[in-house]
């Protein structure tokens, strides 16, 4: 992590990673064939004052991708837009009631071997956010914090027989987790945090993601 990039938590903050996310031209994919969805990226505050973000285990209960490690965020429902989706679905997971002038940006959208098309949605949620899992969604809540994302090591691209495509994973809170949700969480590194111009459409899931 460059000694230069200062992540604790406010006004500065906030005002840089907006900057970065108005400054870059994000790609969007305009695909009938998959369903919408959409994915809230949460900064909130770490323990001692650092930046950090929302990631969820999915719960138990769910019959698809129980237990996996996740963004909060869902399919986008009739008549909703990308951003009303992914407050609702933060609201429904974690219980976190945001408006929306708490979006700071969007990043590319990201089209999944499932047959989504997801939408990172970037939300500043303010110092104090009170968060609630929902059983029925969520087994837990963690808060990342930014300087986790620049270890040594991270990301991680791997090779795998069934693609060409260099599959990604983020070590975090001692696991592998994998794409869609690595994607989306090194071009949040990437571009939000560095203002680095980095694309992750053409990273690949793990073939256990593609169904």
């Amino acid at each position: 992590m460059s000694a230069s990039l200062d992540f604790m938590f406010g006004d500065a903050l906030r005002a840089r990673i907006a900057a970065n996310l108005d400054a870059f031209a994000r790609l969007e994919h305009d695909d009938d064939d998959l369903k919408r969805a959409a994915v809230a990226l949460t900064v909130v505050e770490g323990k001692k004052g650092e930046g950090a973000f929302v990631l969820t285990r999915r719960s138990s209960r769910l019959k698809r991708h129980k237990g996996q490690w996740a963004l909060p965020g869902g399919r986008i429902d009739p008549g909703e837009t990308v951003i009303e989706a992914a407050l609702r679905e933060l609201h429904e997971e974690v219980c976190l009631d945001l408006k929306a002038d708490a979006v700071l940006g969007l990043l590319d959208d990201y089209p999944t071997r499932s047959g989504y098309l997801i939408t990172p949605v970037v939300v500043w949620a303010g110092p104090h956010a009170d968060m609630k899992a929902n059983p029925d969604e969520v087994e837990t809540i963690h808060r990342i914090v930014f300087g986790d994302l620049f270890r040594p090591g991270s990301p991680e691209f791997v090779s795998i027989p069934e693609s060409d495509r260099p599959v990604i994973r983020m070590p975090i809170a001692g696991s592998k987790i994998h794409a869609p949700t690595a994607a989306f969480i090194y071009q949040f590194r990437e571009v939000a945090l560095m203002g680095l111009d980095t694309r992750v459409a053409h990273l690949e899931q793990p073939v256990f993601a593609w169904r």
